[in-house]
């Protein structure tokens, strides 16, 4: 795969046991981000006939639904770096949707000149190490009257589905290494600021940004048991325990259990998430 050398981290990262889980768990991370994932394509606006770049695509959730969305006429590429997710992507399409699934890094990959109508990412667009040349890549890919759409987070302290769990884990494990705010990672466009800046670097136009702030539900509807699983397995919160023994994780699922049950609703456990949802012109 060609890829930007300093994105090799991030490339490592994801064909490891990280994109591994997110395969695993594909179902219930869908269900648990579907409020985002709804705001996203109603922000897209994807019509019939438009050709689409899904950025990020991971296990295919918005490539599928954006492929349905350009039918009759369009098509949509979906773009990823993680291999094991690209592959469990390949088997939810189904035949006939106008899908391309390519592994590759889209600071790098030579997309056709102003072929496509719409850029789009749910949560992918955070991890590049160049982002204003990343998104300058993409932006060329756009013809004329082309837009970008995407969701990113807020600040950790707007974000309790995340940083709730990860505290929990601070009570008996070091904290993660240290991260600048404009280092790769879920944060990276948390200022409002920096995104206008890269996204006015990379040649993009009307940029707007408009905060999202809904619930998640991390117990997917099953009770505290599949709330403390979920916060056990993904996100921050799993990096900070992996490699942990077993009775300090131990601890941790009994800190987690503890701070998650304060917030159950019946066989839910519904968090406050904050997001930006950003559009430009190419």
């Amino acid at each position: 795969m060609m890829a930007d050398a300093r994105n090799a981290e991030q490339v490592e990262f994801w064909n490891g046991p990280t994109g591994r889980r997110w395969v695993e768990r594909q179902e219930q991370q869908d269900a648990l981000l579907s409020p985002i994932t709804a705001a996203l394509l109603t922000h897209a606006a994807a019509r019939p006939g438009e050709h689409v770049i899904d950025i990020g695509c991971g296990c295919g959730e918005t490539t599928i639904a954006l492929g349905r969305r350009v039918l009759p006429g369009g098509g949509v590429v979906g773009i990823d770096i993680s291999a094991p997710m690209l592959a469990h992507a390949a088997t939810r399409v189904q035949p006939g949707l106008p899908i391309e699934l390519v592994e590759a890094d889209a600071t790098t990959h030579p997309f056709a000149a102003g072929a496509f109508d719409l850029l789009v990412s749910r949560f992918g667009v955070m991890f590049f190490a160049e982002p204003e040349r990343a998104f300058a890549n993409l932006r060329r890919a756009l013809g004329s009257g082309g837009r970008l759409v995407f969701v990113c987070f807020r600040a950790p302290r707007d974000n309790p589905w995340i940083m709730l769990p990860l505290n929990a884990a601070y009570e008996h494990v070091p904290p993660l290494p240290k991260t600048g705010p404009e280092d790769p990672g879920p944060f990276a466009y948390a200022s409002d600021e920096r995104v206008r800046r890269i996204l006015a670097g990379a040649g993009f136009s009307s940029i707007a940004l408009e905060a999202l702030d809904v619930k998640l539900d991390l117990a997917g509807g099953r009770g505290l048991d599949a709330a403390v699983d979920a916060a056990l397995l993904m996100g921050p919160a799993s990096r900070a325990i992996e490699g942990q023994p077993p009775a300090v994780r131990d601890a941790v699922q009994a800190s987690m259990r503890r701070l998650l049950a304060s917030h159950q609703q019946g066989e839910t456990v519904p968090l406050a998430a904050a997001f930006w949802l950003v559009s430009a012109s190419g």
